[in-house]
């Protein structure tokens, strides 16, 4: 049996028993570590999906001890999310247009931090859980405690606080003119869309901050992955460290980059205002479940458009290291 008849099937022993090839036993480890997640797949989303398709092409109702009840409209709730609704179309170009402009300073940002904390330093364990930290408190039950112990130092101890002082704070912190910096860029001959989205990032850096704690966990991983030899041959054949970057890390790490786009995407989707508003929608005023999901289940299906399109894109570019 030649070598590569040794790496695609089964290799028999001296004794007749068949043991697994090297790419076999990958392959089996690689199930085993979906298999949890394909089991709650396959046991809870698979019916949730269905149920929300469902609910989207009927009236649904709230009955009594016999749960609720549909009447089939067929394509109504998403007519009218679409052509009627006031809030549908404009949230949902909203948010998309935040994930747009989120994604990719997300990934940058966290490249960027990841490079920096995989280097030595004195209190690296800290910095890195400080840059984790913010995904620790955005957590449901930590965020709910926050949020009420806010809501008890706004209504007690800041109470007494005088008027004087909050004034002249409110009045320093706006008194940086973004317009003013807006204008200096147009006037270096950016182009507008370019300025507009400068404008956009700069206005959200502190949720760009916030939703890159995972991210910059897995590029630390990916860069801790690369084989030291490499950037020794780099060195030896006099490359500089832009040279560097761009030869040796960045193609590492492409494969990751997919995998936090899609990380980043999801993530921005399920904190939407899409999302809010179908949430609203089926569980306040009129509670429109079937109105809530067809809204759901449109902004999922241009959620996973988009990520359909970008990952094929990167995909062509994508260097996988053997």
């Amino acid at each position: 049996m030649d070598n590569s008849s040794n790496n695609t099937a089964a290799v028999k022993s001296a004794n007749g028993k068949k043991h697994l090839s090297l790419i076999q036993k990958r392959a089996v480890t690689g199930f085993l570590f979906v298999l949890p997640w394909f089991l709650g797949f396959l046991l809870f989303y698979i019916r949730s999906i269905f149920m929300t398709v469902q609910f989207s092409l009927s009236n649904v109702s709230l009955g009594d001890s016999k749960g609720y009840k549909t009447d089939w409209v067929g394509l109504k709730n998403y007519i009218y999310a679409f052509t009627e609704d006031p809030k549908f179309t404009q949230t949902l170009v909203s948010s998309i247009g935040d994930i747009l402009i989120d994604v990719p300073l997300v990934i940058f940002f966290s490249l960027f931090m990841a490079i920096l904390l995989n280097k030595k330093f004195k209190g690296r364990t800290v910095v890195r859980a400080i840059f984790f930290l913010p995904v620790i408190l955005n957590a449901g039950a930590v965020l709910q405690c926050i949020e009420t112990a806010r809501a008890a130092v706004v209504s007690g101890s800041m109470s007494n606080v005088s008027t004087e002082i909050v004034t002249a704070t409110t009045s320093a912190t706006s008194g940086i003119n973004l317009d003013y910096f807006l204008a200096i860029f147009e006037d270096l001959g950016l182009p507008a869309k370019l300025v507009t989205y400068i404008a956009g990032a700069a206005s959200r850096i502190q949720d760009i901050i916030t939703m890159s704690g995972v991210q910059i966990v897995i590029f630390i991983a990916a860069l801790q992955s690369i084989p030291g030899s490499m950037y020794e041959v780099a060195q030896i054949e006099g490359a500089t460290a832009y040279e560097t970057f761009w030869k040796v890390t960045f193609p590492m790490v492409t494969p990751l980059i997919i995998t936090n786009i899609v990380y980043t995407v999801v993530d921005s989707f399920a904190t939407s205002e899409v999302i809010e508003l179908a949430r609203t929608t089926a569980f306040e005023g009129a509670k429109d479940y079937g109105l809530s999901s067809a809204m759901s289940l449109v902004s999922t299906f241009v959620i996973c458009l988009i990520l359909i399109v970008v990952c094929g894109l990167i995909q062509r570019k994508t260097f996988y290291y053997n």
